[in-house]
Order: C-alpha cells, then structure tokens, then sequence
C-alpha cells in the first residue's frame, strides 16, 4: 500500500479514536483512560510485530535518533493526556479538529527545520487548516 492509502487509513482511524475516546471519557478519569489506551495500543502493536515475524535486537542506530523516538514518545504521551481531557471537556466536534493543528504545525516544521519543500499547494493547504481552526476557536 502506498503511503496514501496508509494516511487515508490513518485518518479513519483518528476519526475512530476521537469519537470513541469522547464515549470513553464519560465517566472516567482522562488520565486513567489514556493509560488504558495507552497499554492497549501496546499490547496490539506487540501482536502486529509478533504476527510479522518483525521482532529484531534493537542495535545500532545513534544516540540522537534514540534520544528523537524517547522524546517523541513523550510528546505522544503528553499530546494525548492532553487530548483526551480536552475531549473530556469540550464538544469533539471541535476538539478534534483544533487538535488537527497539529498538520499546520508539522508542515511548518518540515520546511523550516527538515529542509522540504515549501510549496504554495502546501501553504494554502496548511493557511486553510489554521484557518479552519482559528474560526472554531472564535
């Protein structure tokens, strides 16, 4: 599969966990239910790469590529801690996609920090999501 299909899956799938995690934060702790998502997530990703036969020594590499996947792992855990009270909180038709900034602020990055690109495909597209956030903030 392309890497389309794949973020069109991912999409979907965002999509799932918004409208299921609002359902799920109705009566419990935001925390406690990201820490349920959370041991769920890796219990399915452990049987993903035990079905793929995918389990490998971790070797190699280079401290700043482990010291990037640390910290992004804790910037994953502190955006969804930080999602899903916003989710406890508001309306998930607009947590959502005020949480999809998030696409804004990569494009941002990429072509500042990473070096890709800078298209004016990409700046409008990333102008209309800021937009489109800016106006459900108001």
């Amino acid at each position: 599969m392309s890497w389309q299909g794949f973020a069109i899956l991912s999409a979907v799938f965002a999509a799932l966990t918004a409208i299921l995690g609002k359902l799920g934060v109705a009566h419990l702790n935001s925390n406690m239910a990201t820490l349920i998502r959370t041991g769920v997530i890796l219990l399915v990703t452990a049987a993903i790469i035990s079905l793929r036969a995918e389990w490998q020594r971790p070797s190699g590499g280079n401290w700043v590529g482990w010291t990037c996947l640390i910290a992004s792992g804790v910037a994953t855990g502190l955006s969804w801690l930080c999602y899903f009270r916003a989710l406890q909180l508001g309306p998930v038709s607009l947590v959502a996609p005020v949480d999809k900034l998030s696409v804004a602020l990569v494009m941002l990055a990429g072509w500042l920090v990473l070096g890709e690109p800078f298209t004016l495909k990409g700046a409008l597209g990333g102008g209309l999501i800021v937009l489109g956030s800016l106006i459900l903030l108001l």
